[in-house]
């Protein structure tokens, strides 16, 4: 998009995540011709061209005031667990407590007891678009062209950061690539329009790879834990799940267990985080759904069976049915290598299962993923073509997750900023999918852009398990390809 006298910006970034802009010295900067923009911890520079922009970003000489002390990433779960957010400051809400019957009596008197902890990483939207927007003043109205999921937010944004009415900001968003719940913020539309305002002119500003993967929001880690009772012929007594920060959407078990209490935690997070495609749904599937293995396993049951036992809602029975029965589930694997796994649930008002298949080279423990079906239903069809697309697209996506996908820091600072030390899926990643699709022309239709995500992960996990003995409780799964040296 080109503006009449468009100028181009760039943004001065701190060296960590937290720091805040001290002294300034702009004088090299603005001898290239530049405008230089400060205001409060804000930083940048607008100019004719995109290298003289860049160029006069890297002329800007700042001192920087180092933020709080972050956790390194091996302390980063304990955290979570143990450090609330502050009074104000974002993290959501606790959660009232779902509660009914007593989990302790359950307990108890369960015949198997199960205690298990799941952690999620966060991980990048890494979408193929980075942020951008083009920002320009006329009369004392601004308007911004830019790529987001919320252009009547990001108004409001614009508004409030200029002390303007909403009704003297436009947003206007052009064709957009790809946001899956990254691009709801208005940051780089308040960039924008800040160069804008000081330069006198339209100013263009393209977010970098390196500023996409460490400055954007991320999908929040979290931790999971989960305590089950479970009685002598294979049925749920007990269900305890605590969510610390990763978030509350599915958090609520489908299956039939009459003692539970279900509670999400919010936590002071050191990253940036906020929605992601599937919100907190796919960290709760994870942990409920390789749970069920787990416990089904520990009372002795197939883990089909213990679903069944424990299944009273029709919908959900209904998409794991049509999956099993696609899959061939039960059929001889032909391999000792190979492993089957399985997983099912519901948000959003659609419902959805998976069946994998994986294979463990016993050499080297790589897993390779060798078959992945989806039952989807998410009531009367209208599109079945673009329904499908959807499902497809979401579960390929949930590979990335699922398998490799982890955003890491050190000192402060995200290092996977970039697409070499960041693993997105590859189409060697993907095996044949095979998607069931239920039409339920007696129900009204809902949202398939999400949920297909959820169950891609804990079905890999439960056939992981059954190929190799080895219970994998974290996302990403196998970050290296293979199973870790030390399982």
């Amino acid at each position: 998009l080109t503006r009449p006298g468009m100028w181009h910006g760039k943004v001065l970034r701190p060296p960590t995540v937290g720091a805040t802009l001290g002294s300034l010295d702009d004088a090299a900067a603005k001898a290239t011709g530049a405008v230089v923009v400060r205001d409060g911890g804000f930083a940048g520079v607008a100019a004719p061209t995109p290298v003289a922009a860049r160029r006069a970003q890297q002329e800007l000489r700042a001192e920087w005031k180092a933020g709080a002390a972050m956790p390194s990433q091996a302390e980063l779960f304990t955290s979570l667990k143990t450090t609330p957010p502050a009074a104000g400051e974002r993290g959501g809400r606790p959660s009232p407590a779902h509660e009914t019957g007593s989990v302790a009596a359950a307990l108890a008197g369960a015949a198997h007891r199960l205690q298990q902890s799941y952690t999620v990483a966060y991980i990048a939207h890494a979408p193929l678009e980075p942020r951008a927007a083009v920002a320009e003043w006329t009369g004392g109205k601004l308007t911004v062209w830019t790529g987001t999921q919320r252009p009547f937010g990001v108004r409001r944004e614009l508004a409030e950061a200029f002390s303007l009415r909403e009704d003297q900001v436009r947003v206007v968003v052009p064709d957009t690539g790809s946001g899956y719940g990254g691009k709801h913020s208005g940051e780089t539309a308040i960039e924008a329009a800040r160069l804008a305002r000081a330069a006198g002119r339209p100013v263009r500003l393209l977010w970098t790879r390196e500023e996409e993967f460490a400055w954007a929001y991320f999908r929040p880690a979290g931790v999971i834990e989960v305590t089950s009772g479970v009685s002598a012929d294979g049925r749920l007594t007990a269900w305890e799940f605590h969510n610390y920060n990763s978030g509350a959407s599915a958090i609520r078990t489908p299956y039939d267990v009459a003692n539970q209490r279900i509670e999400f935690h919010p936590a002071r997070s050191p990253l940036r985080q906020g929605s992601y495609r599937g919100l907190a749904a796919t960290a709760n599937h994870f942990a409920r759904e390789v749970h069920m293995d787990e416990a089904a396993r520990a009372a002795g049951v197939e883990p089909l069976d213990f679903r069944r036992r424990n299944l009273k809602d029709e919908r959900v029975r209904a998409v794991l049915e049509a999956a099993v029965e696609r899959f061939g589930w039960g059929r001889p694997k032909g391999a000792p290598n190979r492993g089957f796994g399985l997983a099912a649930g519901t948000e959003k008002g659609s419902y959805v299962a998976a069946c994998a298949e994986v294979a463990i080279e016993r050499a080297s423990g790589a897993v390779r993923l060798l078959r992945l079906v989806t039952a989807f239903e998410c009531g009367a069809i209208v599109n079945p073509d673009h329904l499908r697309s959807q499902v497809e697209g979401a579960v390929v996506q949930g590979l990335g997750g699922a398998l490799f996908e982890a955003v890491r820091f050190e000192a402060g600072a995200v290092v996977t900023n970039r697409f070499s030390r960041y693993r997105v899926p590859r189409f060697a990643d993907v095996p044949p999918l095979d998607v069931v699709l239920l039409d339920r022309r007696d129900l009204p239709s809902a949202g398939a852009g999400e949920t297909p995500i959820v169950t891609v992960a804990p079905a890999i996990a439960n056939a992981i398990f059954d190929a190799s003995g080895v219970r994998l409780r974290a996302l990403p799964l196998v970050p290296q390809g293979r199973l870790p040296a030390t399982s």
